[in-house]
Order: structure tokens, then sequence, then C-alpha cells
């Protein structure tokens, strides 16, 4: 009773905050902070895993610690580096009174660290959420960083020693599986795939982000993204571009959604070629499916 409860709550909670999610993501994120456990969400670009951190992190009222991954992250830019210049003038201090008591070891202290994402979830004594964005575009070798952390929620640095969090950020961790993940990564995290929600889902996202359109209008789009999906395309549209699509057509003032208006904004759905002309030629398919 208390689990169910504490999901609702959730769920109110990023209502409240325009983001409709379902009972299963909720409980995810539950157990995540229930167990203080990394969350590693996965699916397809556009269906909002990069959100959830960002209003998971509004709702708890923390601060939100994003590190982007991209090829050739290293423990530099992710971690931690030292001040070399801090500790140059150190050392400059010391040889200029030598009878200070100050040892070059000293210099490798936390003073003279600049902390990066990783670093900065772990210290200070308030909560944060710590968003490690799309790992799948790190290189393989960036996951061994992370098993530290992800597991003991700590990180070595070798001239200084281990710094443990004060106190445990929730990490979630996203990929679009542009890449298959580690099995020692996904051991430490649990677990949760977003996939393209149903229309009736999707027309709530739609009314939440662009309340203006009505709610007949909101179903058509929802419809016609869920027959598109059902398609062959170099890359299918996703929640997000959903999204721009329907401020598209409201922008436009359109009470419906016509050939004319697909064609007009079929550049809020793909950003292929290839797919825009496939759009535009199947364009009286795509209606005729939602319409009949």
């Amino acid at each position: 009773m208390k689990t169910r409860e504490a999901m609702q709550r959730i769920k109110a909670a990023m209502r409240e905050k325009n983001y409709i999610c379902d009972d299963e993501l909720a409980f995810s994120l539950y157990l995540a902070q229930e167990m203080e456990k990394p969350l590693l969400l996965e699916g397809e670009p556009g269906v909002g895993k990069t959100e959830v951190a960002k209003v998971i992190a509004d709702v708890l009222e923390r601060k939100l610690i994003r590190l982007q991954c991209y090829e050739g992250l290293d423990a530099t830019s992710t971690i931690y580096e030292w001040n070399y210049a801090k500790q140059l003038l150190k050392i400059k201090a010391i040889d200029a009174c030598p009878s200070s008591g100050f040892h070059l070891e000293d210099v490798f202290t936390e003073e003279f660290l600049i902390p990066r994402p990783l670093l900065m979830a772990l210290q200070g004594e308030e909560k944060k959420v710590l968003l490690i964005d799309e790992i799948d575009r790190a290189d393989e070798e960036f996951e061994a960083f992370l098993l530290e952390m992800l597991s003991e929620f700590q990180v070595s640095v070798p001239e200084y020693g281990t710094i443990k969090a004060r106190n445990r950020p929730l990490v979630i961790v996203t990929s679009n599986r542009v890449r298959e993940l580690h099995d020692a990564l996904k051991r430490r995290c649990l677990y949760h795939f977003i996939d393209y929600p149903a229309p009736e889902r999707e027309m709530e996202i739609i009314l939440a982000k662009v309340p203006r359109l009505h709610t007949e209008l909101a179903a058509k789009i929802a419809r016609i993204m869920n027959n598109l999906r059902q398609y062959e395309f170099y890359k299918r549209p996703g929640v997000a571009e959903t999204l721009d699509w329907a401020e598209a057509i409201a922008l436009l003032g359109k009470s419906d959604i016509d050939e004319e208006t697909m064609d007009m904004t079929s550049g809020c759905l793909f950003k292929f070629h290839e797919d825009v002309k496939r759009f535009k030629e199947g364009k009286k398919e795509f209606l005729a499916t939602v319409e009949s």
C-alpha cells in the first residue's frame, strides 16, 4: 500500500510538471530512490528519457548535474583535474618560505581539486540528481570509469585517495542503444525501457505541453504519429518531434490536419531528406488510415 501511494505521488508530481508518467516508470523511480541504485533508461531518441531526470530533479527539489557523453570522454573531463596554476603558486610560496612547514605532497589535497560532474555529484551535504546522458555515445572504456561510481558512489583520485558521497545522488543513466552496453554496467543499475507511448498517452502529453490545441486535434496527431512509427523511416519521429509538430500546427491556427499542413510542417517530424520525401509522398495514405 505504501509503495502504491508513493508511485501515485510520483506520477501526480510529474504530471504537475507536464510529464505524463506511467506506473512502470513511476515504480522504477521509486525503487531507484529507496534502494539508492542508479536507474538506466533505454529507448529510441526523443521519447523523453532526459526529461525524466530534469523533471524528477524539479519534483524532488534537488540540483541537477548533467554529464553529456561523447566520444573521447576521460577522467579529466568527467571526474576531476588538478588546479595546476594554484599548485604552482603554492609551490613557489613554499620555496620562498621553506620554514612554513608545508610539504610538496600537501598540494594534492581537495583544496586543489577542480571537480567535474561525477565528483560534483558526490560533494556537499545536499542530495542531487546526476544525469549521465547518452552513455552509448561514449567510448566503451569510459564505462570502466563509471563502475566504481555506480556501485560504491565513490571515486578514486590516485594522488589523493577515495572520495565517497556524503549523500548518495539519484543517478539517471540514459542510452539510445547506439551500441550495446557492457553487462558490468547494467548489473549496477535498475533498468527501464521507455517505448513510444500509446496514442491515448501521447494525446495526454500533447495536451499537457500544447494546451491550446483542442482534444480532437491532439487525438488525431497522436493517431497519425502511432501510424507513422509502423513504417520504415531512416529516423522514426519520437515524442519530441510530436510536440514540435503539434506546436507548429497550433501556430498555423489549424483546427484539422490536411495534406497542405503535412507538407508545410514535415520538417518538424523528419530531419532526413529521404524521410521527408517519403512522408510527403505517403501523406494521403497516412491521413486515410487515421480517418477510416
